[in-house]
């Protein structure tokens, strides 16, 4: 290409976006709000998935490197209900197309893929305007402007590169997650490590909460509380105080087992508050060129297994695309757009664990189906 593309956001898609442009030959800059790549937790683990995180993965010839970071076991799980009774089980037997991954290593490993430099840190966007013939100038908050003729917004739900395309705005989806660790626990909790097992747990009281954790690095154990609750509820949490947030959260789970409550109950960090929010499904906007958008900040939904996986699929289809057309980037862009519209208009919630066959399987899905936004 004759021009270098501009990356807004350093998260698992534009890092992939900007590695496979790097595996074509094609610079990149990529700017980020955060100080530094430590500046904030990146969340627990991803099943990258053979049909989509996999194919993104072998385009940026990293395959081999990300293989070294699968945590082995992570894929099994099971099922309760309130009363920790098993409703539904499946062992890790090695051959599933998911592995998983902890957030922060892939973006590790991407961010070391890349030459020195590429990404800005501590760039935050203060706005986005189009110059016209396809050029559009950056501003930052506290560095000089920048111009560019290739501009993509992988900046997520809150993106700043939106509205030059779209006018849509994530809304509330009716969900949130209140999150929590246990440290040690096959040692200090080994109760609760027992019922979450080697790999992911859900514990379903169909429709209305779900307690589920993660067994990630060690004997660390995530959970995430999902509650179906209006937003105001939330807000009357003081989350400020965490014993209070906690007492709060778990009158929700009155009757429950003990033992699984303790995944709340224990926690050896604050509760951490994160509401669900969408965009509209489908989401789409008109052709505006020189610039379009990838993963979340194109197509915000709740959470279905899916959201790296497509963002980093994105990214690379994008970069592929950008290859193909050295020297016209709108039609790179258009066949960009035109995959991703149809990828996320049609994709669904997905569990980490085959088929809606069994019911109990029914039930973690039809717990994570929010009903969507209508564009």
């Amino acid at each position: 290409m004759t021009t270098a593309v501009t990356i807004i956001g350093a998260g698992i898609g534009g890092l992939t976006l900007a590695r496979v442009l790097h595996v074509h030959g094609i610079t990149s800059t990529v700017y980020e709000a955060d100080a530094s790549p430590t500046a904030r937790p990146q969340g627990g683990l991803l099943d990258i998935h053979d049909h989509n995180g996999r194919i993104a993965l072998r385009a940026a010839g990293l395959d081999d490197e990300f293989r070294s970071l699968v945590l082995h076991g992570r894929q099994a799980m099971r099922i309760l209900d309130r009363h920790a009774n098993v409703r539904y089980e499946q062992d890790d037997d090695g051959t599933g197309g998911r592995p998983e991954v902890q957030r922060g290593d892939l973006r590790r490993m991407l961010l070391d893929s890349l030459p020195q430099g590429t990404v800005r840190w501590g760039h935050k966007v203060s706005g986005v305007r189009s110059l016209g013939a396809g050029r559009h100038e950056v501003s930052f908050t506290d560095h000089p402007a920048v111009t560019t003729t290739v501009l993509v917004g992988a900046d997520g739900a809150w993106s700043r590169v939106r509205p030059l395309l779209s006018p849509a705005t994530p809304r509330y989806s009716g969900m949130s997650f209140v999150e929590t660790y246990l440290y040690d626990a096959d040692s200090r909790h080994p109760a609760a490590a027992e019922l979450v097992g080697g790999g992911g747990m859900f514990a379903i009281d169909p429709g209305v909460r779900q307690l589920g954790a993660h067994r990630e690095q060690g004997s660390t154990l995530h959970t995430y509380v999902a509650l179906r609750k209006p937003r105001e509820w939330f807000d009357s949490i003081d989350f400020a105080d965490p014993a209070r947030a906690i007492a709060g959260i778990l009158t929700e789970f009155d009757g429950w087992a003990p033992d699984l409550t303790a995944l709340i109950t224990a926690s050896d960090t604050p509760p951490f508050f994160r509401p669900v929010h969408s965009l509209p499904i489908p989401h789409r906007w008109e052709p505006v060129s020189g610039a379009t958008l990838i993963g979340d900040a194109a197509h915000l939904s709740p959470p279905d297994g899916e959201g790296a996986n497509l963002a980093m699929l994105d990214g690379a289809e994008l970069a592929e695309a950008l290859a193909a057309h050295p020297d016209d980037p709108d039609t790179a862009i258009a066949t960009h757009e035109r995959a991703m519209f149809l990828r996320s208009a049609t994709h669904g919630p997905t569990t980490e664990g085959g088929t809606a066959d069994n019911p109990a399987l029914q039930d973690v899905i039809d717990f994570f189906t929010c009903t969507p936004q209508t564009a």
